[in-house]
């Protein structure tokens, strides 16, 4: 039996941070690839989990997740954008991020359906919208500031559109989306039966003074959208795999149907310790851009002048690294040269596109230790030494 010739998924191979993080770790490189913090996390939320497994949370949590969790991201969302929800019917724990952004686009779209994404595009979006039955169209954030084109976009709506994945801070390109773009998203999809589905898991990751402006906050698609947010980001421990999903209550019972037959239920006691967490911890998120922005200027600052351009990232725990100025295009190629050659593990832009163009950036993570951020500056500005005294 041809199990390829049956595959609903027959071009997907690995994704390209498993094979950077393997190949980092063969190879003994520092890995400012993939995306996880290298650093400990809050030893309270430590003591937390334990207690929570202590007093006994260990079975099934509810459906839709913990009553007391729920009524904390309530909690939280207030306070980040002055705005209510209700636990009971807006707010749906998720198995992480990704499984809200699946469960999602299962449960808006199906055969024959259109979804609009935009290129640099993070790999799990097309291949949830290509098993639900759908079809993506991609549309490029061009280089070098990955700024939406709306005459486009509106261009792209049709009669079957039922969906606009957008995201926000972006990864992997670094950049955050304003007011306008959201009023101009709003325009595009005003009359029309489309759904958007907001991936905001850096949200509190924002930079240079600038604010996270969510969907939420805009009436007209906080009405028709679900928000995507991740815990595993916000505490610094992506290992959590907690996230949630804010939608109106239609829509959020839509997103159920789908969940609990996907994972039905996220574990209990991590569930139960971020929620006594939110409350020991109130405030948890607001220090997260000046902790990263300080991440950003480090690695900024100790590759000044190396022959490598750092354009400041506008949000996310990422920095796009632009190699133009000493080497072609081709940031597969560069990548593995500084994984070979420098000893640094980036993740190059071109698997994130239907269509790559001619990319000469490559992203790295700077959610890292201050040694682990000097040690590999160290490396990438030895090699842009070598690259520039003996050509690329």
């Amino acid at each position: 039996m041809s199990w390829l010739a049956r595959s609903k998924l027959p071009d997907v191979g690995t994704t390209i941070f498993t094979v950077m993080s393997r190949r980092a770790q063969a190879l003994g490189a520092i890995n400012l690839g993939q995306g996880f913090p290298d650093y400990p996390i809050d030893p309270l939320l430590t003591e937390l989990v334990a207690r929570s497994m202590r007093d006994g949370h260990n079975q099934y949590a509810p459906m839709e997740g913990v009553p007391a969790l729920r009524e904390g991201i309530a909690a939280k969302l207030a306070a980040s954008y002055g705005l209510r929800f209700d636990p009971d019917s807006e707010i749906t724990v998720t198995l992480g991020a990704t499984e809200a952004i699946y469960s999602g686009i299962q449960a808006v779209v199906g055969p024959g359906d259109e979804v609009i994404a935009f290129d640099p595009a993070y790999d799990a979006y097309e291949p949830a919208v290509r098993l639900a039955g759908a079809r993506c169209i991609r549309l490029p954030l061009a280089p070098p500031q990955f700024r939406y084109d709306w005459d486009r976009v509106r261009a792209a709506i049709g009669a079957r559109t039922r969906l606009i994945l957008i995201n926000s801070p972006h990864n992997p390109a670094c950049t955050v989306a304003s007011a306008a773009d959201l009023e101009a998203l709003a325009a595009a999809i005003r009359g029309r039966d489309v759904t958007v589905l907001s991936d905001e898991v850096y949200e509190h990751m924002v930079f240079d003074g600038r604010s996270h402006v969510s969907v939420l906050t805009h009436p007209e698609l906080r009405a028709r959208s679900l928000a995507v947010f991740s815990f595993g980001k916000t505490l610094h421990a992506t290992g959590v795999r907690v996230g949630y999903a804010i939608g109106p209550e239609a829509l959020t019972a839509e997103l159920r149907k789908v969940h609990q037959f996907n994972t039905f239920s996220i574990a209990h006691p991590l569930q139960r310790a971020i929620a006594d967490y939110l409350i020991e911890r109130p405030a948890t998120g607001l220090d997260l851009p000046a902790f990263f922005q300080a991440k950003r200027d480090r690695l900024r600052a100790a590759l000044s002048g190396c022959g490598l351009r750092l354009p400041p990232a506008q949000g996310t725990f990422f920095q796009l690294l632009d190699f133009s100025a000493i080497a072609p295009p081709g940031d597969i190629e560069f990548a593995e040269r500084l994984l070979t050659e420098a000893g640094v593990a980036a993740i190059p832009l071109s698997p994130f596109y239907a269509e790559p163009p001619q990319l000469s950036c490559v992203r790295l993570c700077i959610a890292k230790r201050a040694s682990t951020i000097d040690a590999a500056a160290e490396r990438l500005a030895a090699f842009a030494a070598r690259l520039a005294r003996g050509g690329a």
